[in-house]
C-alpha cells in the first residue's frame, strides 16, 4: 500500500470517526466509575451517547444498573432515566470494549510509600484497551499523571496490538477537572483541556469533548496536557503550605492567622484566598505534585518548592497534635486521659470522601498517644482508625459535654457550632468554622 493510500485510509478512518461522534453514534466505554467517571459518563449519556461503564468493583457496577449513585455529585434522578433508557450500562470486564468507539480512563494514579508514581491501575487498564483495540477508535487518558505517561507508558502497550496511532486509532490527553462537591463548576461548564500525541488525535479528541463540555481548551499535545493538569495541582499545593506555614509561625508570635489571613484577601489585586487547616486531603493535592517532582529527577532537576510545599503540608497532623496537647495541658488534662471528640473525618467539608484525610492522621496520632477517640461525621458512617474500626457517633449535648477536648478538623455545614461552642469543655478548631458564634472566646483555641 502506498503511502497516498496509507493516507486517504486514515483520513477516512478519522472522519468516519469524527462523524459518529458528532452524530452521537458513537459507542463510549468509561473505565473507572469514581468520583471522575461516573459523573462524565452521566453527561455522555445526557446528550445521547451509549455508554458501557467498567469498573472491577462488582458493587459499584450493580449500583449504577440498578439507577442508584455512590457519588454526591450524581443524584440517582439523574442516573435512573438514563439506565432506563439503556443509555448506561456498567459491567466488570473489558469484553465490551471492541464495541465502544471512544475509551475513556478514569483510574485512580496513587503514589507508592516512597512517593513514586503507581501507574499500575493505568498500565493494567491500557494492556485490556490493546487486546480489544480495534481501528477507528479514540483513547483518552484523564487519570492525573506526569507529563509524558500517554506517550512513553500508554502509546508502547497500544502498539503491541499491530495498530498504528495517528492512522489506524487516536490518543489523548484530557485531565479530569472535578472538584467533588461543587455546586457551581461540573463537569460540564468546567473548561477542558485536551492534548493528543499528534494533529489528529486532537481533532478527534476536541470533536468529542465539545459535544458535552461547554469550552474545550486544546493544547498542542499530551505531554501539555499533562503538565496543565500537575502545575494546577502544585499551584494549590504551595499555597495552602504558605498559608499553613504561616499558621504555625502566627501560633508562636500569638497572632490570630484568620484574622491575618481575613484582612490579607480584603485587597482587590494582587492575592488569591487560602486557608490553612490540619493538613491536605483528597485524591489530588497530596499526590499529583509528587507527580512533577519525580519526574523532574528524570532531567536532573530539583523542584523545590513542590517538596517543601508537601514537608509542610505533612507536618500539619503534628503540628495539630502538639495543640492537642497544649490545649488539654492548659485545662490540666493529659492526653492519656482525655477523651477527644473528632468533628469530621472526611477531607472536605460536606462530602463523604476520606481519601488522604488530615483528620484520620491527627486521630490515629492521638490514639498513638493513649488517648481515647470518637468522631461524629454526617457524611461519613465507619471509619478505621490504627486498623480498628470507628463508627460515627450522634452528636448530642451530652455527647459533646462528656469529652474533654472537641476538634473540629472538617467544617460540614450541617453541624451545629453553636451547640458545640456552648457545650464543650474546650475547642480546637481548625478550620475556623466557629467563627461569628458568640461566646466562643475563651473557649475556642483556633489553629
Amino acid at each position: 500500500m502506498t503511502k497516498a493510500t496509507n493516507t486517504t485510509t486514515a483520513n477516512r478512518i478519522k472522519e468516519d470517526l469524527i462523524q459518529k461522534i458528532k452524530s452521537r453514534q458513537a459507542r463510549v466505554c468509561v473505565v473507572g466509575l469514581g468520583y471522575v467517571g461516573l459523573p462524565f459518563a452521566v453527561e455522555k449519556a445526557k446528550v445521547g451517547f451509549t455508554v458501557i461503564g467498567i469498573d472491577q468493583n462488582p458493587r459499584r457496577a450493580q449500583q449504577v444498573n440498578a439507577g442508584i449513585s455512590y457519588i454526591t455529585d450524581v443524584p440517582s434522578s439523574e442516573l435512573e432515566p438514563l439506565v432506563q433508557k439503556g443509555l448506561i450500562k456498567a459491567v466488570t470486564d473489558f469484553s465490551l470494549a471492541s464495541t465502544a468507539d471512544v475509551i475513556v480512563i478514569c483510574v485512580p494514579t496513587p503514589l507508592t510509600r516512597n512517593q513514586v508514581p503507581d501507574l499500575q491501575y493505568v498500565i493494567s487498564v491500557t494492556e485490556n484497551i490493546a487486546r480489544h483495540l480495534r481501528p477507528g477508535q479514540l483513547i483518552s487518558l484523564e487519570s492525573t499523571t506526569y507529563p509524558g505517561t500517554t506517550e512513553e507508558v500508554l502509546l508502547p502497550l497500544l502498539q503491541r496490538s499491530g495498530l498504528k496511532v495517528e492512522e489506524d486509532y487516536f490518543l489523548c490527553h484530557s485531565p479530569e477537572r472535578v472538584d467533588p462537591g461543587n455546586k457551581r463548576y461540573t463537569t460540564k461548564n468546567t473548561n477542558k483541556v485536551v492534548g493528543g500525541v499528534g494533529p489528529h488525535s486532537l481533532e478527534v479528541a476536541q470533536a468529542f469533548y465539545e459535544q458535552t463540555i461547554e469550552h474545550v481548551v486544546p493544547v498542542s499535545s499530551a505531554r501539555a496536557a499533562e503538565m496543565v493538569k500537575v502545575f494546577e495541582n502544585t499551584f494549590r499545593a504551595v499555597n495552602i503550605a504558605l498559608v499553613n506555614e504561616l499558621a504555625i509561625l502566627c501560633d508562636k508570635m500569638g497572632l490570630n492567622v484568620w484574622e491575618v489571613l481575613d484582612a490579607a484577601f480584603t485587597k482587590p489585586f494582587g492575592i488569591l484566598p487560602f486557608y490553612p487547616g490540619p493538613g491536605v486531603g483528597g485524591h489530588c493535592i497530596p499526590i499529583d505534585p509528587h507527580y512533577l517532582e519525580w519526574k523532574a529527577r528524570e532531567y536532573g532537576f530539583t523542584t523545590r518548592f513542590i517538596g517543601l510545599a508537601g514537608e509542610i503540608n505533612r507536618r500539619m497532623p503534628e503540628f495539630v497534635r502538639e495543640k492537642v496537647h497544649r490545649t488539654l495541658n492548659e485545662v490540666g488534662k493529659a492526653v492519656s486521659r482525655s477523651k477527644i471528640l473528632f468533628i469530621g473525618m472526611a477531607y472536605k467539608k460536606d462530602l463523604g470522601d476520606c481519601r488522604e484525610s488530615p483528620a484520620i492522621r491527627v486521630a490515629e496520632l492521638l490514639l498513638e498517644d493513649k488517648a481515647e477517640v470518637l468522631y461524629h461525621d454526617p457524611h461519613v458512617d465507619e471509619i478505621e482508625l490504627n486498623g480498628r474500626l470507628y463508627r460515627s457517633v450522634p452528636l448530642e449535648e451530652e455527647t459533646v459535654k462528656g469529652v474533654d477536648l472537641v476538634v473540629i478538623t472538617t467544617d460540614h455545614s450541617s453541624i451545629d457550632y453553636r451547640m458545640l461552642v456552648q457545650n464543650a469543655p474546650v475547642i480546637l478548631d481548625t478550620r475556623n468554622a466557629t467563627k461569628g458564634i458568640a461566646g466562643r472566646e475563651g473557649k475556642v483555641v483556633l489553629l
